[in-house]
């Protein structure tokens, strides 16, 4: 497997795990998205809007949309939880869409500028997928461990796509429109 389709395959992964933790969570009530709980942001909701807010930041700097810090301008751009899972399902289409367009392994050397508080900083596009899959891993992670203290039992998410276990995502993969291999 190559670098180009491993990070494809991320990115996929990527929606597909986000896919999940949304449906269980979309079971909850308000009340129980927004309660106080243990964890970096207090609560389920403001984890996933965290998880949006950071997308939008990265993918404007892979696709030099330069709108940079001031993606951040609202750290509560939803109330409705319907209207964020429907954000950061068009967030995830776009990172599969900037990684599928990616023309070889040499763009993933490409240089990203990325706007901080008092510089720009200078990254390659291989660099920061990585940060931003991570990014996502650990706070879903945050997120998944919120969720298990509710009355919604959390998804699998620690699945990657193996071949074997492809009936057990083949429905969820034909929802989001992703490829089923």
């Amino acid at each position: 497997m190559d670098t180009l389709t491993t990070f494809r395959a991320m990115a996929r992964n990527n929606a597909w795990s986000n896919h999940r933790l949304h449906r269980a969570c979309a079971e909850l009530s308000s009340a129980e998205l927004t309660a106080e709980r243990t964890s970096f942001f207090p609560s389920i909701h403001k984890t996933l809007t965290h998880i949006l807010l950071v997308d939008w930041y990265y993918l404007d700097a892979l696709e030099r949309g330069g709108r940079g810090l001031t993606l951040f301008a609202d750290m509560e751009p939803f109330a409705d939880f319907a209207a964020l899972r429907q954000a950061q399902r068009e967030a995830d289409r776009r990172l599969i869409a900037f990684c599928e367009a990616l023309p070889d392994e040499a763009a993933l050397d490409g240089e990203v500028q990325i706007q901080r508080e008092a510089h720009v900083q200078v990254d390659r596009v291989g660099g920061v997928l990585l940060h931003l899959f991570v990014h996502q891993i650990h706070h879903r992670g945050q997120a998944h461990a919120m969720l298990s203290g509710t009355r919604v039992q959390p998804p699998q998410l620690d699945e990657f796509f193996l071949a074997e276990e492809l009936p057990l995502r083949e429905a969820e993969l034909r929802e989001l429109g992703l490829p089923v291999r």
